[in-house]
């Protein structure tokens, strides 16, 4: 049997559907099993031992419109799949499953275009979001005894740069990832840079990445320290090349919490306008969440541009030696 798993959403939402890729495979251990991803995302699960193949689905560049979408049904048709499982949920996967004929097409019931599918499960609001992914498994077996890991596997030495290998510190270190899609889940620079200076003071490597949009976030966290800069110098494959050597990873409440979950890295998660509620908080990996509690949290499910109330009181309240306590205490542990 050919199997396909639809998830073309954001980075994070890729890494929280890689638990279905195992539980699909546990169910259907001689299934050829392929992934269709956003051509960013597609890095994410490149190197799944599980997956015999990745396909790229560029909906927003040259696959975008009806045309393009006709061409990917055509592409998918051609690959003879007999099952597709839909993570993602918009009018247009739909659609495009739809006309690429798979016989059995398996979704969710709040999808945009539900009756395209043959068979459809109920996300749970209340639950994680890994839970929710896996609920379209409910069918075929209990998803409570599935492992319900995140997995991601770094790309082998031999594909990373040179560059990026000699730019690595000799030693421990700590992950700084300071950016987000969304300005009011970010905490602000200053205070990553006030704790990257006390990590440092204390004997510990501190390496700051993120994307190329990312930049000033990182350049302002790492401003007049002896901290490594590598904002826009990884891609995602070695991004999580770099995570996966971490001895801590510091994010807000971004991809990179999602991938220091499915590592296995201990993690301080720092939520600003946003709350683990929600179900994207740190899952089966070492972590501690630093957040302030105010009335006028959560002001959104994926945070805003710009603060409702004009005080940024969620991200200037969290203090440098709240998260800086959180990441002696999860060192500590590590070394118990």
């Amino acid at each position: 049997m050919k199997i396909l798993i639809v998830q073309t959403s954001f980075l994070g939402d890729t890494i929280l559907s890689t638990p279905v890729i195992e539980g699909i495979k546990s169910l259907h251990p001689d299934a050829e099993l392929w992934m269709m991803t956003t051509p960013l995302s597609s890095h994410l699960v490149a190197h799944d031992p599980l997956l015999s193949g990745v396909i790229p689905y560029d909906k927003r560049g040259s696959a975008k419109g009806l045309k393009g979408l006709r061409a990917m049904a055509a592409q998918v048709r051609a690959m003879g799949f007999h099952r597709v499982y839909s993570l993602h949920r918009s009018i247009r996967t739909s659609v495009m499953l739809a006309l690429a004929g798979i016989p059995e097409r398996i979704g969710f019931s709040n999808a945009k275009g539900r009756f395209l599918y043959h068979r459809t499960f109920r996300r749970d609001p209340s639950v994680h979001d890994v839970l929710r992914n896996l609920a379209i498994l409910e069918g075929e077996t209990d998803i409570t005894t599935l492992k319900a890991d995140m997995r991601l596997f770094p790309p082998p030495d031999g594909d990373i740069s040179e560059n990026l290998k000699q730019a690595m510190p000799p030693g421990p270190f700590a992950l700084m990832v300071p950016g987000s899609a969304w300005e009011t889940k970010m905490w602000y620079s200053e205070g990553y840079r006030s704790v990257a200076k006390a990590l440092i003071n204390k004997g510990l490597f501190v390496v700051v990445a993120g994307g190329p949009a990312e930049a000033e976030a990182c350049s302002q966290a790492s401003r007049g320290i002896p901290a490594i800069n590598l904002a826009g110098k990884t891609g995602i494959g070695e991004m999580i090349w770099v995570a996966s050597r971490a001895n801590v990873i510091i994010c807000n409440d971004s991809m990179a919490l999602h991938m220091a979950s499915a590592l296995k890295v201990p993690n301080v998660a720092i939520f600003c306008s946003t709350t683990p509620a929600f179900g994207f908080g740190p899952w089966k990996n070492n972590a501690i969440v630093v957040e302030k509690e105010l009335p006028c949290r959560p002001c959104g499910r994926h945070g805003k541009r710009e603060c409702p109330n004009g005080t940024e009181a969620c991200m200037r309240e969290i203090t440098p030696q709240q998260v800086l306590s959180a990441v002696e205490t999860l060192l500590a542990e590590e070394h118990s």
